[in-house]
């Protein structure tokens, strides 16, 4: 197994008082050369966004995004005519492919959003931009595939253009339990929500992540209680 530890505080940060972004690789002005992707993996942002202020329309264009409200509200709009919110609990994708304009906002005049967005590059290139949401139901105790390439999903995932896997996992205190990956020559990056784990003699614990490949499966046991991610990738 190949692993490779990164303390939350060794992310990229940015703060433009409205917005208080962690970057754990290369993104906007911050430029780190060994931090450029994880495979198709090239964005995962842990953003903080101020009550009533937001991100206003901008494009996209063959990227396959994924938004994850962890706390509040995100109020979406885009210019295939998709509107709504989201909020913890729900699940947002969305395939930019030939193009697409959108705006994310944080409606609630009171209360912060914290989200993670993640982009994935995608199998297939100039594909027709869609959208879709779904809201999961905590499953304790057990990975909890969100996203999964779109010829695989169904009512219980949400689908991208990437063979590439995205699984919740609430973990009680000193479970552990066995990730087996879909493919062999995939990697798979941890992302730590909350909470301490212990993964190959390593602990874990709130914003730290992982890159984990040339292995099969690995285990994972809490510590304490813990909310993580896991995000499959293809590496070439």
């Amino acid at each position: 197994m190949k692993k490779i530890k990164f303390p939350a505080k060794n992310r990229g940060h940015a703060d433009f008082d409205w917005l208080k972004a962690n970057y754990s690789f290369s993104f906007a002005r911050y430029f780190d050369p060994d931090r450029l992707s994880f495979g198709a993996l090239r964005v995962l942002n842990d953003d903080f966004i101020a009550p009533a202020k937001g991100f206003p329309k901008h494009s996209h264009k063959n990227m396959e995004i994924i938004t994850i409200p962890l706390e509040g509200k995100l109020k979406h709009e885009d210019s295939t005519g998709n509107a709504g919110v989201i909020e913890r609990g729900e699940v947002q994708v969305m395939s930019a492919g030939t193009g697409i304009y959108h705006s994310e906002k944080n409606p609630d005049p009171d209360q912060r959003l914290n989200l993670l967005q993640i982009w994935i590059s995608p199998k297939e290139k100039e594909i027709e931009p869609r959208y879709d949401q779904k809201k999961f139901e905590v499953k304790k105790n057990e990975f909890q595939c969100l996203v999964s390439p779109i010829s695989q999903s169904n009512n219980e995932t949400l689908g991208i253009h990437q063979n590439a896997y995205l699984y919740n996992l609430t973990i009680e205190t000193h479970k552990e339990l066995k990730y087996q990956l879909n493919d062999k020559i995939h990697g798979v990056f941890l992302f730590m929500i909350e909470g301490e784990i212990e993964l190959a003699n390593q602990n874990l614990s709130s914003r730290d992540a992982m890159e984990i490949s040339e292995t099969p499966e690995f285990n994972i046991k809490a510590n304490k209680e813990s909310k993580l991610i896991c995000i499959e990738v293809p590496l070439k």
